[in-house]
């Protein structure tokens, strides 16, 4: 007697570029199985390609300012993840979506975008001046703030020494699988005068910030990018 085939939920496939860095990769592939078993329930587990950059590279080329070098390299990969199958792509870094317009130019399937879904799940909380996070290219740089500011929120980002530390403990430390208590608290006190700036919430604006700063120990409601992102995913690759 044959054993029937279980249930098999319709899901779209999400191809996640990542690799930038490895240590937030690696929480996007654990959320978004474990985001799927709780959706679905029983041994559910998403449709997934992934592909993966050499940080290395990456990072070199961000302090060279060679953006236009970079966006080529995410839109060799984006495309081959659209050749490979994906019906989606999510850039699994909130820095690189800098070069979103040049990445996705020859690739005709959606991007969901960390920043729109970000802003969404501010609005929909009751917040407007979130206080901003990440490196130094998120915090400084007009890509991502001017995302927000276009969905009527006011972003508030730290002084010029908290952006520098900030930055330098993201890839001096979170990005090579590091944490430290005293950095914790470094982004604990930086979140807090992010509160004193008016601030009502705060964007977990890195992909790795979640690794030192969560809703126990921020003074501000928290929106973590990450788990926002792989969320808006999920909702894309479970919808119709």
């Amino acid at each position: 007697m044959n054993t029937p085939m279980p249930s098999i939920p319709a899901m779209k496939t999400i191809g996640v570029l990542g690799g930038m860095s490895t240590a937030s990769t690696l929480q996007y592939y654990e959320l978004l199985c474990r985001l799927t078993t709780e959706r679905l329930g029983g041994l559910h587990s998403p449709r997934l390609l992934i592909r993966s950059v050499d940080f290395g590279l990456v990072a070199h080329l961000q302090a060279q300012g060679a953006w236009d070098a970079l966006g080529d390299m995410l839109a060799e990969r984006a495309e081959k993840l659209e050749r490979g199958g994906a019906d989606m792509i999510v850039l699994a870094t909130n820095t690189m979506h800098k070069v979103v317009p040049r990445m996705m130019r020859d690739v005709s399937v959606s991007l969901i975008h960390i920043a729109d879904a970000t802003a969404a799940r501010i609005l929909a909380g009751g917040f407007s001046h979130p206080g901003l996070i990440g490196t130094r290219f998120t915090m400084e740089d007009r890509f991502y703030l001017d995302r927000l500011r276009g969905e009527g929120l006011q972003p508030v980002v730290p002084g010029a020494d908290d952006r520098t530390a900030v930055h330098d403990i993201i890839y001096e430390e979170l990005c090579r699988h590091e944490v430290t208590e005293e950095s914790r608290a470094a982004f604990v006190a930086i979140a807090g005068r992010l509160k004193r700036m008016g601030a009502d919430c705060l964007i977990l604006g890195c992909t790795e910030v979640g690794l030192l700063l969560d809703a126990d120990n921020s003074p501000l409601p928290v929106f973590d990018t990450t788990r926002i992102h792989c969320e808006a995913a999920l909702d894309a690759a479970l919808a119709g």
